[in-house]
């Protein structure tokens, strides 16, 4: 008997899915046929997902909010619709885009055309949000940096006995690595202080 699955993903652990799994519901989809990835979307290498495809059998319905939540990669999203629809002989359902429901039996030729170009589009731009964004972080973390915002962890504090350390590695009375054991610090970490 075919099944009806809905597949749900938001990009980082804090982002919240309850948009996504409250459309799923409200299609009628059951809480155990959701499958849900806390993961980018800029390629299909992820848990649930891969999990779903194992799933899938012939006749199944898959359910999606919208194509941005399936993959923002341009040209894998086609690749994985195609895997999904004519390899799976799978239908998909796209809640934000009615144009993208392959359970529309007897489409003509115009039909599935306008439904592949808007596919094509749509992956296009999911694409350019990510590239977007992956833009905007990066001026967001020039623009801090300009501020004088530190990133990373903080400089170690060097121990009170550096000085006496670094003066007998200095006349040769110790290895680099001594210095290090003496300090409580790697051997790099002590040469890095050297240089400083």
């Amino acid at each position: 008997m075919a099944k009806m699955y809905g597949y749900v993903r938001v990009s980082t652990r804090e982002q919240n899915e309850d948009r996504q799994l409250i459309a799923m519901r409200n299609f009628g989809v059951v809480d155990e046929d959701i499958f849900l990835d806390k993961q980018s979307g800029k390629n299909f290498h992820r848990k649930a997902y891969r999990k779903l495809l194992k799933k899938l059998r012939p006749g199944d319905t898959l359910i999606v909010k919208s194509i941005d939540r399936l993959g923002r990669d341009y040209e894998e999203i086609p690749e994985q619709w195609k895997i999904i629809t004519k390899e799976k002989e799978v239908f998909i359902v796209v809640l934000d885009m009615p144009l993208l429901d392959t359970r529309q039996q007897g489409r003509d030729l115009t039909g599935t055309f306008v439904a592949d170009l808007v596919l094509q589009i749509l992956s296009y731009v999911a694409q350019q949000e990510r590239e977007f964004t992956k833009q905007r972080q990066a001026e967001g973390i020039a623009a801090a940096k300009d501020r004088g915002v530190k990133f990373g962890r903080p400089p170690m504090e060097r121990p009170e006995n550096f000085m006496e350390v670094h003066e007998a590695w200095e006349r040769g009375e110790i290895s680099s690595r001594e210095a290090g054991r003496r300090l409580g610090i790697t051997h790099k970490t002590f040469l890095e202080w050297v240089k400083q």
